[in-house]
C-alpha cells in the first residue's frame, strides 16, 4: 500500500465534511477503495444504517430452518420461527460471546451455546435457567427491522429509517422482471448450491457497468456468438446493439438510494418474437411458453419471456440480480471482497427448464466459466493500480453532459455511460456525510 495515501486518507475519516470531498461529480478519490479507516466508517455509517439483503425466504422454508452468514462484519443467523416469521439474530451468545451456529445452514429446535449450555428459542429468547435472573434481558440480540419484497428478505441494523418499499423505490419494477418470469411469480434458492470466491479488491468495484463488456469480455462475446441458440445465456445481454451508437435503445439507469440497472427492455421487446422462439427451442421451453400463455395471455407472455427474467439490477449496497443468479457482496476489508452467487430456480417449470438455466449460469459465472474470471482479474488489476500515489483520482464522468432525469429522480443515459457508478457514489457520499 502507498503509505502517503493511507496516512492522508486515514486523517480525512476523522471528519465527515472531509469525506464529502472524496466524491466529485466526474471523479472519485482512490482512497475510498484502499483506506481501511474509510472501510471501517462504511461499516458503521453505511452498512449498519441502511437496508441490507439477507436471504431469499425459500432458503429457510420450514420452522427451525436457519442460515448463518455475515452482514456488515457481524455474524448473524436468519431463523424461520414456529409462526413462519423470520428473525434476524446476532450469532453471539449473550454470556461469553461464543457463536451458536457453526454450520451455514440447518434445522434446529432451539439454539444452544456449546460453551456453558445456554439455550435460546428460535426467536432468540433465552429459555434455559442460567441462574443470573431476568432471562428476558439476556436473549440474543435481534436486528430491529426485517422486511420482505416478494420473497427477498432484507434487514437493517438501524431501528428507524425508510421503509423497505420506500428504499427499493423504482428498483422494484426491475425485481419484478425476474419474479414474473416464473409461472407462479415465485423462485427458489438452494443455500447449498452456491459459488463462492474472493478477489483482492474493494466491494465498490462491483456495479452495473455497461461500458466494460466489449473489452473485458471480448473473447466471450466472440465465442458465444458462434452458438446456434444462446437463449437464456449471458450472451443475450452481451449481444446488444452497438452500445456506442446514439441509436441504441439500451439504457443505464441510476435510482435513488444508490440502486442501478442496465435496462435492456426495449432492445429485447423489439426482438421479442425471435427471443421467444429461441426459448421454445430450449429444453422444456415449449411447455414453459405454453404455460405462460395460459396464465398471462399471448401478448403479456410474449413480453415476459422476451425480457428473460434478467433485470441486470444492483440493489445498493450488497445485492445484484443478473441473468440466472442472485449475487451477494460480502466486504471483508478495503482490499478484499467475497462474492456469493446463487443460481435461481423457477417454480412450476419442468426439471429440464431449470437444469438448462443452471447450465447457462455455470457457463458464464461458474468456477470454470468464461465470464467471472475476467471480472475478478480486472478488479484486482484496478485495486493494484489504485494504490498509486500520483494523481489518485478515478474518472467516472462518461456521459455526464448528456444524461437526463426521468420521473422519480431516475438518472438515465446510454448503456455505456457511467450513470450507474455515479448513482452508487452519490448514495455513498450521502450516507457517509449525513
Amino acid at each position: 500500500m502507498n503509505t502517503t495515501i493511507s496516512k492522508k486518507s486515514s486523517s480525512v475519516t476523522q471528519k465527515d465534511p472531509d469525506v464529502l470531498q472524496l466524491i466529485q461529480p466526474d471523479k472519485v478519490h482512490s482512497s475510498i477503495f484502499t483506506d481501511e479507516g474509510i472501510f471501517d466508517l462504511e461499516m458503521n455509517k453505511l452498512f449498519r444504517r441502511t437496508w441490507l439483503f439477507a436471504l431469499h425466504e425459500s432458503e429457510i422454508p420450514n420452522p427451525g430452518d436457519f442460515k448463518a452468514f455475515d452482514l456488515a462484519k457481524t455474524p448473524v443467523i436468519a431463523v424461520r420461527n414456529k409462526d413462519q416469521s423470520i428473525s434476524m439474530l446476532v450469532n453471539r451468545c449473550r454470556h461469553r460471546g461464543a457463536t451458536l451456529c457453526e454450520r451455514g445452514v440447518g434445522n434446529a429446535r432451539n439454539l444452544t451455546c456449546w460453551y456453558h449450555g445456554w439455550v435460546y428459542d428460535l426467536d432468540g429468547s433465552l429459555i434455559s435457567d442460567v441462574g443470573q435472573g431476568k432471562k428476558e434481558e439476556l436473549g440474543l440480540t435481534r436486528l430491529p427491522r426485517v422486511d420482505n419484497y416478494r420473497g427477498f428478505v432484507f434487514t437493517s441494523f438501524a431501528p428507524e429509517g425508510e421503509t423497505l418499499d420506500e428504499y427499493l423505490n423504482e428498483a422494484r419494477a426491475f425485481m419484478d422482471i425476474l419474479l414474473d418470469y416464473s409461472p407462479t411469480g415465485r423462485i427458489r434458492i438452494n443455500p447449498k448450491v452456491v459459488h463462492k470466491y474472493k478477489f483482492q479488491g474493494n466491494w465498490k468495484q462491483l456495479g452495473m457497468d455497461g461500458y466494460h463488456v466489449h473489452f473485458v469480455h471480448a473473447s466471450v462475446v466472440d465465442i458465444f456468438s458462434r452458438r446456434k441458440n444462446t437463449a437464456g445465456s449471458a450472451v443475450g445481454a452481451l449481444q446488444i446493439e452497438d452500445p456506442w451508437s446514439d441509436e441504441s435503445s439500451s439504457r443505464a439507469r441510476g435510482f435513488p438510494f444508490g440502486h442501478a440497472a442496465l435496462d435492456l427492455r426495449q432492445q429485447r421487446l423489439d426482438n421479442a418474437d425471435s427471443l421467444v422462439e429461441a426459448v421454445k427451442k430450449g429444453p422444456g421451453g415449449k411447455a414453459y411458453a405454453d404455460k405462460m400463455t395460459e396464465i398471462h395471455g399471448a401478448e403479456r407472455a410474449r413480453e415476459i419471456i422476451a425480457l428473460h427474467g434478467d433485470p441486470h439490477l444492483g440493489v445498493f449496497p450488497n445485492l445484484q440480480l443478473i441473468h440466472d443468479h442472485l449475487r451477494v457482496m460480502v466486504p471483508i476489508s478495503a482490499s478484499e471482497t467475497e462474492i456469493h452467487m446463487y443460481p435461481i430456480f423457477l417454480e412450476d417449470v419442468t426439471p429440464e427448464f431449470n437444469t438448462a438455466r443452471l447450465r447457462n449460469h455455470e457457463d458464464f459465472y461458474g468456477p470454470a466459466s468464461f465470464g467471472s474470471p475476467d471480472d475478478a482479474e480486472i478488479f484486482e488489476r484496478v485495486q493494484e493500480g489504485l494504490h498509486a500515489g500520483v494523481n489518485p483520482w478515478m474518472a467516472v464522468g462518461r456521459g455526464l453532459d448528456r444524461d437526463w432525469v426521468e420521473t422519480g429522480d431516475v438518472q438515465v443515459g446510454p448503456i455505456s455511460d457511467e450513470v450507474t457508478q455515479r448513482a452508487q457514489f452519490a448514495e455513498w457520499r450521502r450516507l457517509m456525510t449525513d
